[in-house]
């Protein structure tokens, strides 16, 4: 149901006094077939107000019931016409001529391309074929480039419908592709020293597109100090310095958010760009920042011996400045929050992901400080041997050094003309309790493995089992030890 109203503001009287005013006119507020609601501005006189609330209000549900249809007029419509209104909707709302332009380009080159001429003749899976052969074709089009074309036409759509001249955007449901998969350029930072020998060459240097070596040497210094872009650098003025507080402001006009900032300086780059400014007016442009800044420092490169593309294919472009920045913000320990804010971002992953680059050597030396884990070189030989300064002997034949705490781990082996038993136990035998034998045993007198072993054999039994003697395998027996373990009783010769 429409109804009409009047709106009400509240305004201040020149003595401090605040009073409510009414709108001379009435408003009519309705609900379309869309079902969004309405408001459109009547007449002063009441009545007719409520003629036209009746008559939006007959042609909603008309439109409802599909027999009006209420975006007849802008169907009719040339979409160039459409997109001119787009163009001078976006300077309304303070963004750059060169953006808008930038914008309607984009949009009419794919209306073309599709041979879009009408509002119904846009088709999204058309849109999406007409991006997939630029991409393919012989233009060879980015992918990062390709999104920046369907971000353009997308916007258009999404101002029809939100400047009543659409009911949806067909457009609405189509997704950007990876742009990570088709990289054509990967910028990256130099280091320090790198650097500087680029500015100290490009002072002397020769006059370049309108600027002297000393100019170009500045705005370099200023881009990396202050992460601004070149049409931020173009925008500025000697007056858009403050030579006292060390500031720099870009006007909203100029920033990609569409905001005022103010971003600080080195107070020695105040100080010599105060030097530079000396002779102009306060009204003046700063910098002669040409169209394509990286050309010219291309050029600057080339003097300094600087490659613009290295050997893994990544360039050092006048916008790669800006990485160059966070790069050394980074680098010097600064907080990712506080660089976030120096580089006006909005997501604190685009600062330390796309614009922070690792520098030369910093890997090394992020390694280098570690913790020393080596070992002391006493301690080297104790953890190769598992004992205190002792070496694991398996066959230890010292009787002094046999004590009830050492408990040497042998384990049975079997050799193809003996058996050979072993175990783990502690020694019950001590010293001075070694009978001394000397006579040999032959090999058919051991007996077998399983009688030696066997964990049945009578605790008590202190003599050796049948058929085993101290064995000497065709050497002479002196000494044997006898070891308990458990029920067993087993002999270790030691020859």
């Amino acid at each position: 149901m429409a109804s009409i109203f009047k709106r009400k503001r509240t305004v201040r009287l020149p003595d401090g006094r605040k009073v409510i005013r009414q709108s001379g006119k009435w408003h009519i507020k309705y609900v379309d077939a869309e079902g969004i609601e309405r408001r459109v501005t009547g007449f002063k006189d009441k009545e007719a107000t409520r003629q036209l609330a009746a008559r939006l209000e007959k042609e909603t549900e008309l439109a409802r019931a599909g027999i009006v249809d209420g975006f007849k007029e802008h169907r009719k419509k040339p979409l160039a016409e459409h997109l001119e209104d787009f163009r001078q909707s976006l300077l309304a709302k303070g963004n750059t001529t060169k953006h808008a332009d930038q914008t309607v380009y984009r949009t009419k080159r794919i209306i073309e391309g599709c041979k879009f001429s009408f509002w119904n003749d846009i088709q999204p899976s058309k849109v999406q074929r007409h991006l997939a052969g630029l991409r393919e074709g012989q233009e060879c089009m980015s992918a990062q480039t390709s999104n920046y074309y369907l971000k353009s036409i997308k916007q258009f759509a999404k101002w029809m419908v939100q400047d009543g001249r659409a009911p949806t955007s067909p457009l609405e449901h189509l997704r950007t592709v990876n742009a990570r998969t088709d990289k054509r350029r990967e910028r990256r930072a130099l280091d320090p020293d790198e650097l500087r020998h680029l500015l100290e060459t490009t002072v002397v240097g020769p006059d370049r597109f309108g600027m002297t070596g000393c100019e170009r040497a500045m705005l370099y210094r200023l881009a990396t100090e202050t992460g601004l872009r070149a049409s931020e650098l173009r925008s500025l003025f000697v007056s858009s310095f403050d030579f006292r507080r060390y500031t720099v402001r870009v006007e909203a006009g100029y920033s990609k958010h569409r905001r005022q900032d103010e971003l600080p300086l080195r107070p020695d780059t105040a100080a010599e760009l105060e030097r530079l400014f000396a002779n102009k007016m306060p009204n003046a442009q700063a910098f002669n920042v040409p169209d394509k800044p990286a050309k010219m420092l291309q050029a600057d490169l080339a003097d300094a011996g600087i490659d613009y593309v290295d050997e893994s294919g990544r360039v050092f472009d006048f916008h790669a400045l800006r990485g160059q920045c966070a790069s050394l913000l980074a680098a010097s320990g600064v907080h990712p929050k506080v660089a976030q804010s120096i580089m006006r971002h909005g997501d604190i992953n685009l600062t330390m992901s796309r614009y922070t680059h690792v520098l030369r050597g910093q890997e090394s030396e992020a390694v280098s400080k570690l913790p020393d884990l080596s070992l002391p070189s006493g301690k080297r030989k104790n953890a190769a041997t598992g004992t205190d300064n002792q070496q694991i002997n398996a066959v230890q034949n010292n009787r002094e050094n046999l004590t009830p705490q050492l408990t040497p781990k042998l384990t049975p082996t079997a050799y193809s003309e003996c058996n050979h038993s072993a175990t783990i136990g502690n020694v019950h035998v001590q010293k001075g309790e070694m009978p001394s034998v000397r006579k040999t045993l032959h090999n058919e007198k051991l007996g077998s493995k399983n009688d030696c072993m066997s964990p049945h054999v009578n605790r008590e039994k202190e003599t050796r089992p049948a058929g085993l003697e101290p064995a000497t395998f065709g050497f002479e027996v002196r000494d044997s030890i006898q070891l308990s373990y458990g029920r067993k009783n087993l002999y270790y010769s030691n020859l």
